[in-house]
């Protein structure tokens, strides 16, 4: 990498600047006693490997397609290792995202969610004209959307293949209600010569009040509305040599994996495309509490891989102490941080009676119970809830080895 340290990014060592990322990474620091300053978020390099290795597996075991959500880490350098573990391509949400990913050369992208911006199509159309190894794939959820979409791409070389969105359900976040909806919606497709409609798609994560049985429910009127769309001809389109159907967030591709296995022959090939992406690093709270894998224990278990290591800056009373990251360093819209390890002196121990109880813009707050033992300036590990808000905070993130050896710098693009 050839960005320089510097001012930007947090945590690094100031005798570092005005090398390399590359350089830096040469040098094989270490994340505690090399010159890192707190607050400081890493990445576990062994528990980052076994992540994307378990669900490549996972993947191939179950015969599915893998488009790992890049939104969550916004890091061309874990959507080359993703692709390099197997992924079919990398799954986006908004127009930014892609060009960041076409920036580093990712060849297939599917857009969850329905792209109605005239300049951003234009600028898809430009990259289907200029790469005819590109493949892109998007939402399509109205029939205005779809008028929309016609009349930014009229004269386009392309089309632009599209997935038709069925919701979720009533009262969920965006797609297609009813069945009769998705089919006028087809047919709005259809009526172009801008657009190409290869498949079905959603996501089992927005089901109402979600359990095994409503998700799994879900699922099969996915499935169903592929299989339908079949029987009508509506992926006859020309050149057409596969049916999408896809799902998939971090919480049910378990069921995800159960309902594809079930899809029935349709008149073409079908891609299975599972998009989960909170699995890279995985999380001390939010998806470590729903990921599938505690119902499937047999398959494997992910591993948080983060780490936020702060300082402890204040000790005014025996039952609280204040560290030197807050909201501006941590993941706090779904649960707070949890105190794991201090470190003092080159040794570590458990947390025992730390907690964390709150977070401003630059301190947490930490409750310690009797007999704690915690002295300004140790060093205090924090795991995190919820990897795509933890991302977003770091622009360059060192992925350490046990024994806190960097080996590599982790470049994001928010």
């Amino acid at each position: 990498m050839e960005d320089r340290v510097d001012h930007r990014f947090k945590g690094l060592p100031p005798d570092a600047d005005g090398l390399t990322v590359a350089e830096l990474t040469a040098q094989r620091r270490n994340l505690f006693t090399d010159g890192f300053t707190t607050p400081v978020l890493a990445l576990s390099a062994e528990r980052l490997e076994h992540n994307l290795a378990l669900m490549e597996s996972y993947a191939t075991r179950h015969g599915l397609a893998f488009a790992p959500h890049g939104k969550t880490t916004m890091a061309p350098q874990l959507f080359q290792r993703q692709i390099e573990h197997g992924a079919w391509g990398i799954t986006l949400a908004v127009p930014h995202q892609v060009r960041v990913a076409r920036a580093f050369g990712v060849q297939r992208v599917f857009l969850a969610n329905e792209l109605v911006d005239p300049a951003a199509l234009r600028w898809i159309a430009g990259e289907l004209a200029g790469d005819e190894t590109f493949r892109f794939v998007c939402y399509v959820d109205s029939v205005r959307g779809v008028e929309l979409m016609d009349a930014a791409l009229r004269g386009a070389s392309r089309p632009v293949d599209v997935v038709v969105e069925l919701a979720a359900g009533e009262g969920a976040r965006t797609g297609v209600r009813t069945e009769a909806e998705c089919a006028a919606v087809a047919d709005a497709v259809a009526a172009t010569g801008t657009l190409r409609l290869v498949g079905v798609a959603g996501y089992e994560g927005e089901v109402p009040r979600a359990d095994p049985e409503r998700v799994h429910a879900w699922l099969r009127r996915l499935v169903a509305l592929a299989a339908d769309f079949d029987k009508a001809g509506r992926f006859a389109a020309a050149g057409l040599d596969e049916i999408v159907v896809s799902a998939g967030g971090s919480a049910w591709f378990d069921a995800v994996a159960d309902v594809f296995a079930e899809i029935p022959e349709l008149s073409l090939p079908v891609l299975k495309l599972l998009r989960s992406g909170a699995y890279v690093s995985h999380d001390d709270g939010h998806y470590r509490k729903l990921t599938p894998f505690n119902r499937i224990p047999e398959e494997g278990a992910l591993e948080p891989a983060f780490r936020l290591w702060t300082q402890v800056v204040s000790r005014p009373s025996p039952d609280q102490a204040f560290t030197n990251a807050g909201k501006r360093d941590a993941a706090y819209d779904l649960d707070l941080p949890f105190a794991q390890v201090v470190r003092r002196d080159g040794a570590e121990r458990p947390a025992t009676g730390i907690e964390v109880t709150a977070l401003s813009d630059q301190h947490a707050w930490l409750r310690t119970a009797p007999g704690a033992e915690l002295e300004v300036g140790d060093w205090v590990g924090l795991g995190l809830s919820h990897p795509c808000t933890s991302f977003d905070k770091w622009q360059l993130i060192p992925v350490a080895e046990a024994d806190g050896t960097v080996v590599a710098y982790i470049r994001t693009f928010f």
